[in-house]
């Protein structure tokens, strides 16, 4: 927690990346697992933390996950794909806050707002097979504005 506190902070600080490029952070690491990851939007960095960390992916994965809004989010998409060796292997989108069905306390807030979430996260359980993967992770709005966005790597060994 303390880890993502002190991103969290440098988000509300900064307000932008002076370099150019966002550090990458560490989501977790353990047991042979190790998930870090670097905000792709220019304008913003996030906090994110993965609490359980397991080559073995349970289907209600316990996250935490905080940034401060530059868009409303009446609506929220998470789109994501998975590429292994070069070659993209999944790709899906998900809605995360429809206006007539809001899965979240935070669906419906508005710019300026922050988010901060900390529970589980709907997903398939598998067993994450040795390698390296790189993910790219995208939440936009019903405008098509980024939100957040990421590129991840998951090291397993």
């Amino acid at each position: 927690m303390k880890g993502f506190t002190a991103t969290l902070l440098v988000c509300m600080l900064l307000g932008g990346s002076p370099g150019g490029a966002w550090p990458t952070h560490l989501a977790c690491r353990s047991g042979g697992l190790e998930v870090f990851y670097q905000s792709c939007d220019p304008l913003q960095d996030f906090g994110l933390s993965i609490d359980e960390c397991s080559r073995e992916l349970k289907p209600n994965l316990s996250i935490r996950f905080g940034l401060i809004l530059r868009e409303d989010i009446r609506q929220l998409f998470l789109d994501v794909t998975l590429v292994s060796k070069g070659v993209s292997v999944l790709n899906f989108s998900y809605p995360i806050c429809e206006e007539d069905f809001p899965k979240f306390s935070f669906c419906g807030r508005r710019k300026g707002e922050q988010i901060y979430f900390a529970g589980p996260v709907n997903n398939p359980a598998f067993d994450i097979l040795q390698g390296e993967y790189e993910i790219l992770l995208q939440l936009y709005n019903e405008n098509h504005s980024t939100v957040a966005c990421a590129n991840a790597t998951v090291l397993c060994s």
